[in-house]
């Protein structure tokens, strides 16, 4: 029920801040960093920030062809030695997770591909052990390790299947808890210690293909619906010498909790790992032995509504190939990293090896958005926050014992949306920065200075020469009836004229995954609109209620706890009657749209707003909340055993019959994400009530309706036209 990536304002917003940094691979003393550039692997040193080729097309190309290995990511061992090189990507569900992995030895010059006796394109998560002498992987369900001396292969596991997974994750444990790689090696390069997903008991959702053949076929996807018992996990430690599994034995039925985080402790002895139970109001922490798999609970933090699973990592890391959830532990004390929201607002706690003793690090009423550093030598941890404006993103820092104050890194003058990625020693970054003015821009920057080391092609220079007057993104406060304060962001007509009035577009998301109202790059643009909307005539608004993970606090995002589809869609249609207060707005005119998450908003703002909202155009949307899966439907909305009638009245199938407007509903009948039976259900009760609406049903296509020739262009155009005709543009 999320935006994905394939909406635009969500990929402007990755492409503005952190492009960069997820192609950036730091050296180990810190002082050069290596990326991908043409399909070579350039090498930088700093401070020169000098370029060197360090893997030509030459060095790429594979012995007997006279074609390049096409790249896209590249992993060191840890003697520096050997790169493991990830080619032939594959897409798996959301993000190309599959593909073809080779090493270059900077020994003998030599290039060699492993899991060759394998299926092509099926290898995952391949990793080099700490020895550096060995590379783990994936493939069919299945755990491998090679040999790279000799290249034998042996195979870890051998009861995987599509039902039963080893060393990665299920659909809605890579969906909503963004599991993807599902093992890990010991420091001691001996053993591995891996999740094992049992979806014997999921039933299968089955998507029809009905334009590839002239006969039908079918797609299954083990998919646990809301309500439904989840899939059963636990977590093995392998010998890699026997293949010997010890199960690690954690407390609690298998089936009614989850366990996303696994990390071996430094001792190599121990693992450390999270468990949440399935209704995610509770997380537990674990000390477990690898060779017996006796595990005790160091840990326990609750909250009355949900706890975000893991710690607030950069969240927009989630549609990365290598993406986890990592503890952040101190390699001296052994303490380690905490976050939690018990005192009203996302802090960092720091948290003794026993779990006795907690100390508090980031005091003050702010969140902290995602950790970026930690500096134990020196005292200081290093976080993104916004204290003082939900709507941009800035680095921060304080120190680790909890006595220090807190101090802004981020030069003042950089009013935007920024984000780092901070070289191993901590004297370097590469800082990514938008804002609604300035274009994406980077730069290498000395952290303890801020200053770059390029100043002629820097951030200050990226701002200073952008054309702020030609930004038309206003961004404003609104207060509701009931006294909801909700940030948004506006852009009026080209030829804006006061005394006119004007229709106006509600872009709308509103639910716990995303914001809309960012000060980023992109935002205030409407990109299935097809020419100019400002030109044209339109006032484009978007607005963020409770509920949204804005930096706010606690309070203001779970007020929306079993209340989606009711809280967030009154304040958003709240904000909406103050806005049609404006002289310039023309109440008779006004259009709501969104996509996904959005969608759902946008057809109970249709439904149970009619006096306000006029025309809608939802696309993907979830009709019918019991359709969607368990773990984000059971984290927001409880268990539809106990309070069913809160998962009937967010609902927008339960409005249907008041549906007074023009409606646009859109979906694509091969999404795996959310079903297209929404589409069908609601097709029904709309019938049932004889409410006339327009359908597009887009074949074989999933989410994001990114598949099929000339998909976008008729999509675009299909928007376009219906909102011209049903919301006519231009001031009256």
């Amino acid at each position: 029920m999320k935006i994905l990536k394939s909406i635009f304002l969500l990929i402007i917003f990755w492409l503005s801040t952190h492009w960069v940094a997820a192609q950036v691979k730091w050296s180990k003393d810190g002082n050069a960093y290596y990326t991908i550039q043409k399909n070579e692997i350039v090498a930088f040193q700093l401070p020169a920030n000098s370029k060197s080729i360090f893997l030509s097309l030459q060095q790429l190309t594979p012995q007997g062809t006279n074609q390049p290995l096409s790249l896209s990511d590249f992993y060191f061992s840890s003697d520096n030695q050997k790169i493991l090189l990830f080619t032939n990507t594959q897409r798996v569900w959301r993000i190309n997770s599959r593909g073809n992995y080779w090493i270059y030895d900077l020994q003998s010059r030599s290039l060699k591909q492993l899991g060759k006796s394998l299926t092509s394109a099926s290898l995952m998560f391949a990793k080099f052990s700490p020895d550096g002498t060995k590379v783990a992987y994936v493939s069919e369900y299945n755990i491998y390790v090679e040999d790279l001396s000799n290249g034998d292969i042996k195979k870890l596991t051998k009861d995987g299947n599509r039902k039963l997974i080893n060393g990665t994750f299920d659909w809605a444990y890579e969906e909503e808890f963004f599991c993807r790689d599902g093992f890990r090696w010991s420091p001691d390069s001996k053993s591995l210690a891996f999740w094992q997903i049992d979806a014997t008991d999921i039933d299968d959702f089955l998507m029809i293909n009905n334009t590839d053949s002239i006969y039908s076929s079918v797609i299954p996807v083990e998919y646990p619906k809301v309500g439904q018992t989840p899939s059963a996990c636990r977590l093995g430690v392998i010998d890699i010498n026997t293949a010997k599994t010890t199960w690690l034995n954690i407390e609690g039925n298998p089936r009614q909790n989850y366990l996303v985080r696994l990390e071996w402790l430094a001792n190599g002895r121990e693992l450390m790992v999270q468990q949440i139970n399935r209704k995610q109001n509770e997380s537990k922490i674990y000390i477990c032995q690898a060779e017996t798999g006796i595990s005790r609970v160091i840990y326990v933090d609750k909250d009355e509504a949900w706890i975000d699973f893991g710690l607030p990592d950069d969240s927009n890391y989630v549609y990365q190939v290598d993406f986890k959830h990592q503890f952040h532990f101190l390699p001296s004390s052994k303490d380690f990293i905490w976050a939690s929201e018990k005192g009203g607002w996302r802090q960092l706690y720091r948290i003794s090896p026993d779990g006795k003793k907690e100390t508090l690090i980031t005091k003050g009423n702010y969140d902290v958005i995602g950790i970026k550093y930690i500096d134990e030598k020196n005292n200081y941890i290093y976080f993104l926050a916004s204290p003082t404006n939900a709507t941009q993103t800035y680095l921060y820092r304080t120190r680790l014992d909890g006595k220090g104050n807190l101090e802004m890194v981020t030069p003042a003058n950089q009013t935007g949306t920024h984000n780092y990625d901070i070289s191993l020693n901590g004297l370097w970054a590469v800082h990514s920065f938008s804002s609604v003015s300035v274009t994406p821009s980077y730069e290498i920057v000395n952290l303890t200075t801020q200053k770059p080391i390029d100043e002629a092609n820097s951030v200050d220079s990226k701002i200073k020469s952008s054309n702020k007057a030609q930004n038309r993104v206003e961004f404003f406060k609104i207060t509701t009836a009931e006294g909801v304060e909700m940030d948004g962001w506006m852009v009026k007509p080209s030829s804006f004229d006061p005394k006119k009035k004007y229709p106006v577009v509600f872009y709308v998301y509103s639910e716990p995954a995303a914001q809309t109202v960012t000060d980023s790059y992109g935002t205030g643009y409407n990109y299935l609109y097809q020419g100019d909307m400002t030109a044209d005539g339109y006032v484009y608004i978007s607005l963020d209620g409770r509920g949204t993970p804005a930096p706010k606090g606690r309070a203001w995002r779970k007020a929306i706890y079993r209340k989606i589809g009711i809280v967030n869609i009154k304040d958003q249609a709240l904000a909406a009657k103050e806005i049609l207060k404006w002289e310039f707005i023309d109440p008779a005119r006004v259009a709501v749209w969104g996509w996904s998450g959005g969608g759902s908003a946008t057809l109970n703002l249709l439904f149970q707003y009619p006096e306000i909202y006029k025309t809608g155009i939802a696309i993907a949307a979830v009709a019918n909340q019991l359709t969607y899966d368990n773990i984000y439907q059971e984290r927001y909305m409880g268990l539809p055993q106990e309070n069913l009638q809160d998962f009937i009245q967010g609902s927008p199938i339960t409005y249907a019959k008041n549906l007074t407007g023009n409606l646009l509903y859109i979906h694509g009948t091969h999404d795996d994400n959310v079903h297209y039976q929404n589409a069908e259900m609601l097709i029904n009760e709309l019938i049932k009530h004889n409410k006339q609406f327009q359908l597009m049903s887009y074949p074989n296509r999933s989410h994001s309706l990114g598949e099929g020739e000339g998909t976008f262009e008729h999509l675009s155009t299909l928007y376009t036209n219906f909102l011209k005709a049903n919301c006519p543009a231009g001031g009256k």
